[in-house]
């Protein structure tokens, strides 16, 4: 599935909700290629049989098609409830783009689109979403629905992040993860978008991502990362000051004089957040700005269906 290609072809367009539906479209009609094979096909209309389930609405036509069982699905059936949670710090608008590169190169922007293209996924299958931003203050929060026009409210919420950049916002993620984890009331699948580098304390943060795992909710980080400059420090051994995007510390440097230590330390700490998730049974996903949004759509089919 190119879905990479798909949004080059389409990043002029500017309407969030369209370019959304363009990569879910493109990542729909390869499902033939994947271990989702079947799901193309009415795929708004129909849900897998589950055995022991009735056998009245099993839409026997598509059975002939597919070779595999589907239940007709109804207007006012919800399978799922997902909550989508966005970083919106200073980190996370990294980085800063120059003049027509296609906003989802940074951070914050891959995390929008991402975020839309879920969304988009979760409506034509009848789920419901809601969302929470947060940043050095708790910005939003809506409670999991259904309908068009909670589906429009929280894409104009997601436009809006792109049009106002944070200066000098810091995270506060391990007080409001356990905000949001005191609002969510009903089994939901809670997914996180986040570039994890602003916290010092680990164990803070993971007691809060396991607060998110009360009454059985399941969890998904997606940690969101610019791979050339932040995993593997890409720059040249000119003479530069970098800025702390969210305290405005600076410190001078040559690259190569640090290059070694910062990618051995980075590469541990990833190494640690992989782990721990495992450990605490938290779905751990890096995604690079670069990257297509084939891993977002991919793990989010696989723990729906995990998740029943």
């Amino acid at each position: 599935m190119k879905i990479e290609s798909e949004i080059e072809k389409i990043s002029s367009f500017a309407h969030l909700e369209l370019l959304a539906n363009q990569v879910v479209e493109g990542f729909i009609s390869g499902m033939h290629k994947s271990p989702f094979h079947g799901f193309s096909a009415e795929f708004a209309e129909h849900k897998v049989y589950n055995s022991g389930e009735s056998t009245k609405h099993i839409d026997w036509k598509l059975f002939a098609k597919t070779d595999r069982l589907y239940t007709k699905r109804f207007e006012e059936e919800t399978n799922l409830r997902c909550h989508l949670i966005i970083d919106n710090s200073s980190s996370m608008h990294y980085p800063k783009l120059p003049a027509g590169e296609p906003f989802f190169r940074s951070k914050i922007g891959f995390s929008v689109l991402a975020s839309a293209v879920l969304m988009n996924l979760l409506k034509k299958q009848r789920d419901a979403v809601g969302m929470s931003i947060y940043s050095d203050s708790y910005e939003y929060y809506a409670p999991e629905k259904g309908s068009d026009r909670h589906h429009r409210m929280l894409l104009n919420r997601l436009e809006q992040l792109l049009e106002t950049p944070r200066e000098s916002k810091a995270t506060d993620t391990v007080t409001f993860l356990h905000q949001i984890a005191e609002k969510m009331h009903r089994r939901s699948m809670i997914m996180v978008f986040t570039d994890m580098f602003q916290f010092a304390d680990e164990a803070a943060l993971f007691n809060a991502l396991q607060h998110l795992k009360h009454d059985k909710h399941k969890v998904v980080l997606f940690h969101v990362i610019d791979d050339k400059t932040e995993l593997k420090f890409d720059f040249d051994n000119a003479p530069r000051k970098f800025i702390d995007v969210e305290s405005g510390e600076t410190i001078d440097i040559f690259a190569d004089n640090v290059r070694d230590e910062y990618e051995k330390r980075v590469e541990a700490y990833f190494k640690r957040l992989s782990l721990t998730c495992a450990q605490n049974r938290i779905k751990y996903v890096p995604v690079a700005v670069g990257d297509s949004f084939e891993k977002i759509l991919t793990t989010y089919l696989v723990e729906k269906q995990m998740f029943g």
